[in-house]
C-alpha cells in the first residue's frame, strides 16, 4: 500500500493540519568540495524565561509532532501519579536511549520496584541500538526483546505510575488512561497552547501535535523548573517539576548514550538536550531559555548544530564551549574516506537576532 493509498484511506487525512513547505526556511546546508549538495529546511523558535517568544525563524506556530521531546512532561505525569522514582531512572523515564546494558538494567529496576517485569511493558521489541550490547547480544543468539527499546525508561515509568496511583497497567497507552490523560493535559498547559492531533507514538504512546512556540515555552519552563500560576499545581508537584531537568544533567548517559548528540551536548555544555524522532530537537538553558526546531523532511544530522549555533547567535551559549562540543560530535562528509565536506548552519541561524 502506498502512501498515497494510506492517505485517501484515512477519513481523518488532512495535509493542511500540519507543517508546511511555506512554513520553513533554510536552516542548514551540506556542502561537498565546496559546492553545497543538500539543504535542510525547517522551524525554529526561541522563548524566554517569561514564556515569551524571543526569536524564531520560519513560522513558529506550525503544528508539528514532538515525539520524543515531551517525555520530559510525561516523566512529570508519572512522577505526579505516584511513580517513585530516584534521580537516575527519572533520567531514564527522559530517554530516547541506545539500549545499551546500564540503559537495560536501569528500566528493569523501575519495573521491578513496581513489582512487575519486562513482559509488562508494552513499547515494540528491538535490538540494542548500542554497538557492544548489540554484538553480545548476536553472540549469544539472543534476539529484540522491550527493555532494549529506546523508549523502555518511559514506559517502565508510566508502569510504576500506574502501580502507585492503582490504576489499570494493562492499558497503560491508552490516551484515556489516567495518566495519558494527565500528560496530555500538562502540555496543554505547559505550552500554554491546545494540542492539535493526537497520534500514536512509534513506541505507542500517544502522540500529540503542538506548536513549535508551545513546545520551546514547555522546554524554557522545564529547565527555568518554574510552573504557570493558575492551575492549581501544588508545591509538591513544583518540587517534582525541579527535579527533572537537574536529573537529566546528572545523568547524561541515561538520557541518550555515551558518545550521543545529547549526551555530549549535556555534558560538555549544560544545555539540557532532548531529541524527537523525525528531526525534532530541544535545547534549554541553565537560565530558562528553550528552543525548539523541527526539520520539515525528517532529517536530524543539522540538527544539534542548529540548535546550538542558534543559542551562540543570541547569546545564549558560550561559542568556545559550544565549537569544542560539536568538534567532539561532528561527522565530516566524506569522499574516498577522507573529509570533502561539511554540516554548516544556514546565516539566517548564526545571525539570528532576538525579535
Amino acid at each position: 500500500m502506498t502512501s498515497d493509498t494510506f492517505a485517501s484511506a484515512d477519513p481523518h487525512y488532512n495535509p493542511d493540519r500540519s507543517i508546511t513547505a511555506a512554513d520553513v526556511v533554510e536552516l542548514a546546508h551540506v556542502t561537498r568540495n565546496g559546492a553545497v549538495e543538500s539543504r535542510h529546511l525547517g522551524v525554529l523558535a526561541v522563548v524566554g524565561p517569561d514564556g515569551e517568544l524571543v526569536s524564531s525563524l520560519g513560522d513558529p506556530e506550525a503544528l508539528i509532532f514532538p515525539r520524543s521531546t515531551l517525555k520530559p512532561f510525561q516523566a512529570f505525569a508519572s512522577l505526579r501519579a505516584g511513580a517513585e522514582l530516584d534521580d537516575e531512572e527519572l533520567a531514564l523515564a527522559c530517554a530516547s536511549h541506545q539500549g545499551g546494558v546500564r540503559h537495560q538494567e536501569l528500566a528493569e529496576r523501575i519495573l521491578r520496584e513496581a513489582g512487575l517485569d519486562a513482559g509488562a511493558l508494552k513499547c515494540p521489541d528491538a535490538m540494542p541500538r548500542d554497538a557492544q550490547a548489540r554484538r553480545d547480544r548476536i553472540k549469544q543468539d539472543a534476539g529484540p526483546d522491550k527493555l532494549a527499546f529506546n523508549c523502555s525508561g518511559k514506559h517502565a515509568g508510566f508502569l510504576k505510575a500506574a502501580v502507585a496511583s492503582g490504576v489499570d497497567t494493562g492499558s497503560y497507552l491508552d490516551p484515556e488512561h489516567p495518566v495519558q490523560k494527565d500528560a496530555l493535559h500538562l502540555l496543554e498547559v505547559l505550552g500554554g497552547a491546545p494540542l492539535g492531533v493526537v497520534g500514536v507514538d512509534g513506541c505507542g504512546a500517544p502522540a500529540p501535535q503542538l506548536t513549535v512556540t508551545a513546545l520551546a515555552r514547555a522546554v524554557a519552563r522545564l529547565v527555568s523548573g518554574t510552573l504557570p500560576e493558575g492551575h492549581g499545581f501544588t508545591d509538591d508537584d513544583a518540587a517534582m517539576w525541579a527535579r527533572i531537568a537537574p536529573a537529566m544533567l546528572a545523568h547524561p548517559w541515561a538520557v541518550h548514550g555515551e558518545g550521543e548528540e545529547n549526551t555530549v551536548t549535556m555534558q560538555r555544555t549544560g544545555v539540557v538536550a532532548k531529541l524527537g524522532a523525525e528531526a525534532v530537537l530541544v535545547l534549554g538553558t541553565k537560565d530558562g531559555y528553550g528552543l525548539a526546531l523541527k526539520m520539515l523532511d525528517g532529517g536530524d544530522r543539522a540538527n544539534t548544530r542548529v540548535g546550538l549555533d542558534a543559542l551562540v547567535a543570541l547569546g545564549l551559549a558560550d561559542s568556545d564551549v559550544v565549537a569544542a562540543a560539536l568538534d567532539e560530535m561532528d561527522k565530516p562528509v566524506l569522499g574516498g574516506g577522507a573529509p570533502v565536506g561539511e554540516v554548516r548552519s544556514s546565516a539566517s541561524v548564526t545571525q539570528l537576532s532576538r525579535a
